[in-house]
């Protein structure tokens, strides 16, 4: 409840004249102490005028967004209307090198009735975890996800994914889930990654759920062959593989938008989806920034030159405003 300064002002000498504790006082008269003492604050070094409530908008923000930015914004919306506002807002920065923020993108897009649907986390783990690793090629998450062809049946997605960076090193779509097509997809995350070539004080550590295929004694004996550790995520806990659960329900989402007949009509839309992921799509947990572009050593630079543009954009805002001031 909002009250004039009049009201504010006979409050005060209610409390000033009464017999009374001010806390017993200002608890019959259902004000509480914190906001009577900031009246009384305020009437002691302003008078009754410093009791007036002020607009709650200033008249001008010297950080807004000119209103032709804004309108290049929602152009740029509109010419990706696959992006989210927190997507927007970096590939804005990057492209236009203007800076912008997530919350300014969703603020305008909101306003041209442009939000399909709220931006939120659906599903949430833990805060983060507790062993992270501090470089590339030190831990590869794999897993099976299951995707059905019509007409020929469920096929297996077999993924391994790099646990710092998240960049997709490979990928097979198998018939079955064998250890064979475990070693399979590991041969070719090896020859991706040079793994198998270079010399390394340590290969990749490899981290699975408890399935058929990663328990095989056939599987155990290719890793130790290959000089790889294996460790395996607590039965019924898919947490410890949650990147690459989220990268499962990331591309599900995406690729079975469609239906499929053909075993290759599928693998032609992963690989495409997997190039999209990889390189194009901004990740959240990087700081904005493509897999990719954390794998191939690339995100500082990136990070640096948007950081330089966000100055660069405050200050031209700030002179922007002290001109339109003066």
């Amino acid at each position: 409840m909002r009250y004039p300064a009049s009201e504010k002002l006979e409050i005060i000498r209610t409390v000033e004249a009464s017999h009374l504790p001010a806390k017993q006082t200002l608890a019959m008269l259902g004000i509480p102490s914190s906001t009577f003492y900031r009246w009384y604050d305020l009437f002691q070094e302003g008078g009754v005028e410093a009791l007036q409530d002020r607009s709650p908008n200033p008249k001008s923000v010297w950080n807004r967004v000119p209103d032709d930015k804004r309108d290049q914004i929602i152009d740029f919306a509109l010419e990706n209307e696959d992006l989210t506002p927190r997507e927007l807002a970096v590939k804005f920065t990057d492209t236009k090198r203007y800076f912008v923020s997530e919350s300014t993108v969703y603020r305008l897009l909101k306003a041209q009735d442009l939000i399909a649907s709220p931006a939120f986390v659906v599903i949430k783990a833990a805060e983060e975890f507790k062993d992270k690793t501090t470089a590339i090629n030190q831990l590869w998450q794999t897993d099976f996800t299951y995707l059905k062809v019509i007409g020929w049946g469920w096929f297996y997605l077999s993924t391994i994914l790099d646990d710092y960076s998240r960049y997709i090193i490979s990928w097979k779509l198998c018939s079955t889930m064998k250890a064979g097509d475990v070693t399979d997809t590991l041969d070719l995350a090896l020859a991706a990654s040079g793994c198998d070539q270079a010399t390394v004080l340590h290969k990749p550590r490899l981290l699975s759920d408890n399935g058929s295929s990663y328990v095989a004694g056939d599987l155990a004996a290719w890793l130790e062959d290959k000089g790889m550790d294996h460790v395996r995520g607590a039965p019924f806990h898919p947490q410890t593989q949650g990147k690459i659960e989220r990268w499962h329900q990331t591309m599900k989402k995406r690729v079975l938008l469609e239906h499929y007949y053909l075993p290759g009509d599928l693998e032609r839309q992963i690989e495409a989806f997997v190039e999209h992921y990889n390189n194009r799509r901004y990740h959240e947990s990087l700081n904005n920034v493509t897999p990719a572009d954390v794998y191939f050593g690339r995100a500082e630079t990136i990070l640096r030159e948007r950081e330089k543009i966000k100055k660069l954009t405050i200050q031209k805002r700030r002179l922007q405003h002290q001109k339109a001031a003066a």
